[in-house]
């Protein structure tokens, strides 16, 4: 029997308020996400797609619909259940890197392991080996103010795929990169997904840097209006 895939969306509405005011940010999204599928989605400012990524990351609850992960019914799990799928199957990298600024690079990337209890040296193994996979393990012991913008997000990377997740959710990855350096971030993406078989959901607002994504999501008014492969983003 195939397995399940690792996100299943069906129906999924997320709405903010209530009356006049209501805001409706997902209105009926279908979504299926396989293991090993690199996705980019796109779509204009107040779209939805950032709302799309809430809630695939467990950050935010879907008002109605069916959220599935790897199988499992989301909305019948409790709000520490949820932390504990975040924190063991979902990788999250950040526009904004989101380190720690008093940490050197390799305490960054160890944080997920120790909020899992794992043992001091086991976790700095983990480590070393996650840097090692973004080509950064040369600057573990610098502080993030010494790094450069797309080191710093190489270490979110890293970061992001200590704890071996079933999936990475990246939110404009390369928002805050010059272009050269954006490349390089989506290489290294790209390299986790084929390699390694890392299955990867992307919010971009950069075209060229969805055409590095297989597969093509486009988000109009909290529904998606597209999806097909990435060269569609024109």
């Amino acid at each position: 029997m195939a397995d399940p895939p690792v996100i299943e969306l069906r129906g999924i509405t997320r709405v903010y308020g209530s009356g006049d005011i209501a805001v409706r940010a997902l209105d009926g999204i279908d979504l299926t996400v396989r293991a090993g599928e690199f996705i980019a989605i796109m779509g204009p400012s107040g779209s939805g797609k950032s709302t799309a990524m809430n809630v695939i990351g467990c950050l935010d609850t879907p008002t109605s619909g069916h959220y599935r992960f790897m199988g499992v019914e989301v909305a019948g799990l409790s709000r520490d259940q949820r932390a504990l799928l975040r924190r063991h199957y979902i990788g999250f990298v950040f526009q904004g890197y989101n380190l720690l600024p008093r940490n050197t690079a390799l305490q960054n990337v160890e944080l997920p392991l120790i909020y899992r209890g794992r043992p001091r040296a086991d976790r700095r193994k983990a480590a070393l080996a996650a840097l090692a996979r973004v080509g950064l393990e040369e600057r573990a012991h610098h502080d993030p103010g010494e790094l450069s913008g797309g080191q710093q997000q190489r270490v979110a990377i890293a970061r992001a795929l200590v704890g071996e997740p079933k999936i990475v959710l990246a939110d404009e990855p390369t928002g805050n990169l010059d272009t050269k350096t954006s490349a390089g971030i989506m290489e290294i993406l790209k390299q986790l997904n084929r390699e390694a078989g890392l299955t990867i959901v992307m919010v971009t607002h950069e075209e060229d840097m969805a055409r590095h994504a297989d597969r093509l999501i486009w988000m109009v008014d909290g529904r998606i209006e597209r999806d097909g492969p990435s060269g569609d983003a024109v």
